[in-house]
């Protein structure tokens, strides 16, 4: 297929085989759904294997065992199902009423009762043993179906960006010669925005080093863009063959700034955020509230930003990277844990932020004379297997501000005036320094209040500038 200027899309031949993979996730995903259901009642067999039991260990030294199996079957069976019935309604104490009953019609109540317990209980506790492995077989099946979808669009996007173009290699080969820089491999490929990305192996052709930037400045030169290296690319070229990947400069910068503060002034807070460097020149800022305050809570919100991290930079996209979290969240754990998750994802070339929320708390934009703020109603994760994640994409200008907060900061302000209040003192501020944003929103909320913070509290304030 032919591009403009002598380029030539690159038709990878592996993508055919990615798909064939994906698709195999895929089936493994369905067959692990078709696999044994969640139980929501005892079996016919599980019952009747309770009155075996029963009439095993206690019927069967009893002098009326062939008169209550016999021709008074009928009601030895009633009186047990009201006596299960009993104990999945009241538990192990029962009612009265049904323990009046039993004693009545046996004579052994109390080891007809006392094995009757047991069974059930064996019987329930097989039945969470059963539910949790369909819980879990669910949520592989969730992971498998999500990976499969995210590597086909992998492969296909990947497909789409790589191009030839014979000419503008020649002439990169040609000004990093001059400058010292023997060229093995030439890599190009083109974004969605349209923007080049370069990936070239060489190395120096003297003993002397080369520097990144000067095979940066000659790359630039040759096809007329300014590029620059990748965040931790290598400062220098030496004897041996490196790559460098060098991505067209971006239009936009950002840059950001926290405030924080733990419940009752505690130096812990169970709120966590990072900065991180994303692929086709993205920014990306997390936050994450875990459930309650201290130290439990800073854990678990720990573990979700890691992760999301983790996956981020691996190059998942940033749903199912939430959706992959949340279901390792939920597999395996008794109790419940969650942990909100709020992400604002700016495009550095287009200026586009993209506000992604799993339970979180309220974004505010703060432009020249206006400020909109942004909710979710969404679940934060570790609660359900598959959870709905809320996003929206807004477009951004020079000196705009992105404004996330968590629970903490709105929940101290007083409830239905939330929202407005927040927004009067985004608004009220002509501060144009990310850090003294975000300490002068916390600091506003704090003095409002008047009393020391109930909950954890954190605000990222982050801007952006044309460059």
């Amino acid at each position: 297929m032919k591009m403009n200027d002598g380029q030539t899309l690159h038709n990878s031949p592996y993508v055919e085989q990615i798909e064939k993979f994906a698709q195999s996730l895929k089936q493994l995903s369905q067959t692990f759904l078709g696999l044994e259901e969640k139980k929501q009642a005892f079996s016919d067999d599980e019952i009747d294997g309770m009155f075996d039991r029963v009439k095993e260990r206690v019927c069967e030294n009893c002098e009326k065992c062939t008169w209550c199996w016999g021709e008074n079957f009928v009601h030895t069976y009633q009186m047990g199902y009201e006596v299960l019935s009993a104990i999945d309604h009241y538990g192990n104490e029962l009612n009265t009423e049904t323990k009046r009953k039993l004693m009545q019609r046996c004579i052994m109540a109390p080891r007809f009762l006392r094995e009757m317990l047991e069974g059930f209980h064996d019987a329930r506790q097989n039945m969470i043993w059963i539910n949790r492995m369909a819980r879990s077989r669910e949520g592989c099946a969730i992971q498998m179906d999500t990976f499969a979808d995210m590597i086909k669009s992998t492969a296909k996007e990947l497909e789409d960006s790589i191009f030839t173009d014979e000419r503008l290699e020649k002439k990169i080969v040609s000004h990093l010669k001059k400058k010292g820089v023997r060229v093995l491999y030439t890599h190009f490929f083109m974004n969605r925005e349209g923007k080049y990305e370069v990936h070239v192996t060489a190395r120096a052709m003297q003993k002397e080093k080369v520097s990144v930037r000067t095979l940066v400045k000659g790359i630039s030169e040759a096809a007329g863009r300014r590029f620059v290296a990748e965040s931790d690319s290598a400062q220098m070229l030496g004897q041996r063959y490196m790559t460098v990947v060098c991505r067209e400069g971006p239009t936009y910068y950002t840059m950001q700034g926290a405030a924080r503060i733990g419940k009752g002034s505690s130096q812990i807070s169970g709120d966590n955020f990072a900065m991180m460097e994303m692929p086709g020149g993205r920014k990306g800022v997390a936050l994450s509230d875990g459930m309650g305050s201290g130290e439990e809570a800073c854990r678990e919100s720990t573990l979700v930003i890691e992760l999301l991290e983790e996956l981020l930079d691996a190059g998942f996209p940033v749903k199912t990277a939430i959706q992959m979290i949340n279901t390792t969240l939920v597999m395996g754990r008794e109790e419940i844990h969650y942990s909100t998750v709020d992400m604002s994802v700016f495009d550095l070339y287009s200026g586009e932020c993209e506000i992604i929320k799993a339970g979180a708390s309220s974004t505010f934009i703060k432009k020249k004379d206006s400020v909109e703020h942004l909710s979710s109603t969404s679940l934060p994760i570790g609660v359900v297997n598959s959870i709905e994640i809320d996003s929206v994409t807004r477009k951004l200008e020079d000196g705009d501000f992105v404004i996330m907060v968590t629970d903490g900061v709105l929940d101290a302000l007083p409830v239905g005036e939330q929202d407005v209040l927040l927004e009067t003192i985004i608004q009220g501020s002509a501060i144009t320094n990310p850090r003294e944003m975000a300490h002068h929103v916390l600091d506003q909320v704090l003095n409002w209040t008047g009393r020391e913070p109930e909950d954890d509290m954190t605000v990222l304030a982050i801007g952006l500038w044309e460059c």
